[in-house]
């Protein structure tokens, strides 16, 4: 299964809406896309470098693809020697996970487009089977397009919600009242917000409800006042940013306390993510499979069989926007949330590799 050529694009398409939160505004996507080529197929994968997760640029992401192509080609030509390649690159992974998951994802495609195999099948998991359900996502706009997008929500028969947090005590408890008699379970996204753990700890026990959880209220790796503030609002604590690579689960103590935010695109593909999902489990951590905004539907694709593999300990799951947020997707068919938040595998095409087709038309190459 030889990769003959790799190339590397953008899709500059913009959102139906600005999603805003304390760390970004955005009007459009911000991804980068690979395609893999070789025995007369092509895959495609994606990545979404974010400076403030884990300090990519797009520029930075293209970089490291040209850097790494003709070596990636060289040296991989099966799933294992893949592995090796990961495994012996980790470190610079580490460095550019987002960019590494547009490769990844490209490469899965394509030997499972030559082997004629799902990539479920490819990777020796079973193959998509039952739900998956996902959380309503409530981004820190005026509250006028906040009311509208929960009303959105509401229509579609959501009760499980993700809540922006602005910062702002007044702004925060408007959007807490706007949610009573709909939502049945909430978690706060704080998107490092506070640097003061007495600061923050005022601020979300003056919330209305009963959030179960926040993510990330701190500045990004501070685990001890993390655990003061989770202690002291008898709240859980969602690491996102803080937690980048799958042995940092190894140092969370009290597993009770911590959830892990898994994004495909931020852990560097799905083979490190499945690493992730098997220390998880073994600690005994609760995991929600998130996404960066503005994914396509090559990375919500991309997710599932995370998804699956982690469903013992699955509590919630962010993404499957599709065409809900961008005025085009990539693939046939944009892979979308229905009713109740609620994907079915049987939406999903029973193709090779990830079996999306790909639309083409608004890929901008980034090099020759």
């Amino acid at each position: 299964m030889r990769i003959e050529q790799i190339r590397t694009f953008t899709f500059p398409v913009p959102f139906k809406v600005v999603f805003r939160h304390a760390s970004a505004t955005r009007s459009r996507t911000e991804n980068v896309i690979v395609a893999a080529l070789g025995g007369g197929e092509t895959g495609f994968g994606e990545g979404c470098p974010r400076s403030y997760v884990t300090g990519e640029t797009v520029a930075g992401a293209v970089d490291f693809l040209e850097a790494h192509a003709d070596g990636i080609m060289a040296a991989v030509d099966d799933l294992p020697s893949l592995r090796a390649w990961i495994a012996s690159h980790r470190e610079s992974i580490d460095r550019n996970p987002a960019a590494f998951c547009a490769l990844e994802t490209a490469i899965l495609d394509l030997f499972g487009r030559i082997a004629r195999q799902p990539v479920e099948e490819l990777l020796g998991l079973p193959r998509l089977e039952g739900t998956f359900t996902y959380s309503a996502v409530l981004g820190d706009a005026p509250q006028l397009a906040y009311l509208w997008q929960l009303g959105r929500y509401r229509r579609r028969g959501f009760t499980d919600f993700k809540v922006k947090l602005a910062g702002d005590p007044q702004r925060d408890r408007r959007k807490f009242a706007a949610l009573a008699g709909t939502a049945s379970r909430v978690r706060l996204d704080a998107n490092n917000l506070w640097t003061s753990v007495d600061t923050c700890i005022r601020h979300l026990s003056d919330l209305p409800g009963a959030p179960f959880a926040v993510e990330e209220p701190l500045a990004i790796g501070d685990l001890d006042g993390f655990r003061a503030v989770g202690e002291a609002c008898g709240m859980r604590i969602v690491l996102d940013e803080s937690l980048l690579r799958a042995e940092q689960v190894d140092a969370l103590e009290c597993p009770d306390r911590w959830i892990v935010n898994l994004r495909v695109s931020k852990m560097g593909g799905v083979l490190r993510s499945l690493e992730l999902v098997e220390r998880a489990a073994r600690r005994g951590l609760g995991v929600i499979v998130g996404c960066q905004v503005g994914e396509t539907s090559v990375l919500t694709r991309a997710a599932l069989p995370v998804m699956q593999a982690v469903r013992p300990n699955l509590v919630a799951a962010e993404g499957a926007f599709g065409t809900y947020l961008l005025r085009r997707d990539l693939t046939t068919p944009s892979l979308m949330f229905d009713a109740g938040g609620i994907l079915n595998p049987a939406v999903v095409p029973l193709g090779n590799g990830f079996g999306l087709s790909i639309r083409t038309t608004d890929l901008v190459e980034t090099s020759p």
